[in-house]
């Protein structure tokens, strides 16, 4: 077996402490806004992220990409949510293969109670980081976005 350089080590930490802060961060964040609101993370972010469509909608494809879950993962978490009143299915008028995933009222009324809470939680997180800092990290992180 061939060493693992050290630069190609330090990379592995790199992606490890990434992984591991992602965890921590989910699982306190996660369990406050599911204890809260009972909304589970993966929830919330599909609720922001209709929120902030046109038209408060995205294809069921746009959506799986922007919450990381295969089309099938996204259709189940969309079955649930939709079972709940936050969200519901839209047909394409142009394209009947398309469907779209569309935030109800309910679901907005939630993101906007957990929203809050959301955001005085992430204040707590990055507590003790600059503007400039957290500028930097937005910075790094698209990049990193941009290049997966």
């Amino acid at each position: 077996m061939t060493p693992i350089s050290s630069s190609d080590d330090a990379l592995i930490s790199t992606f490890g402490r990434m992984v591991e802060v992602q965890s921590r961060l989910e699982r306190r964040l996660g369990a406050d806004l599911e204890a809260r609101f009972g909304l589970p993370h993966a929830w919330f972010e599909v609720l922001v992220r209709l929120s902030r469509s046109d038209d408060g909608q995205l294809t069921m494809g746009a959506l799986a990409e922007q919450v990381t879950l295969t089309t099938g993962g996204v259709t189940r978490l969309v079955d649930r949510m939709e079972a709940a009143g936050l969200v519901e299915r839209m047909p394409c008028r142009t394209d009947r293969r398309v469907s779209y995933a569309a935030i109800t009222d309910a679901g907005r009324a939630r993101l906007d109670e957990a929203a809050e809470a959301h955001a005085a939680n992430l204040r707590t997180v990055f507590d003790g980081f600059s503007a400039k800092e957290l500028s930097l990290l937005d910075g790094l992180l698209d990049r990193l976005r941009a290049g997966s």
